[in-house]
């Protein structure tokens, strides 16, 4: 759990049906993310959205429209933590934008699991 201090809040834009060699980018961008030890990540599915090319994607839109809807994987650590995993980040990303803010954590509460029985 991260403790109350600066760190970096990391968004990535792709796009949800970019390719890469193990299936979705973003969905290899999650499980590397979980797998380099980072906090926590959140992928955001939109509704619509356009890019660079400047083409509007609605989902349901039809077969062009709706297909290259945008995605959003935010994940926020210390900057320490993601000097180690950006580099990397960035090479897997082949097709959309990484940016970066610093932010503070505020609170970051963590209640235990619990066991349904």
């Amino acid at each position: 759990m991260l403790a109350t201090q600066p760190a970096l809040k990391v968004t990535v834009h792709l796009n949800q049906d970019t390719n890469s060699a193990g299936g979705f980018l973003c969905d290899e961008v999650l499980r590397f993310l979980q797998r380099s030890g980072v906090a926590g990540a959140t992928v955001f599915r939109a509704h619509a959205g356009f890019g660079s090319h400047h083409r509007l994607h609605v989902e349901g839109g039809g077969p062009v429209t709706g297909e290259h809807l945008p995605v959003l994987i935010t994940f926020i650590d210390t900057e320490e933590r993601l000097r180690t995993v950006l580099p990397d980040l960035l090479r897997m990303v082949s097709d959309g934008m990484v940016e970066a803010h610093a932010t503070t954590i505020l609170k970051s509460a963590n209640t235990e699991p619990r066991v349904v029985s």
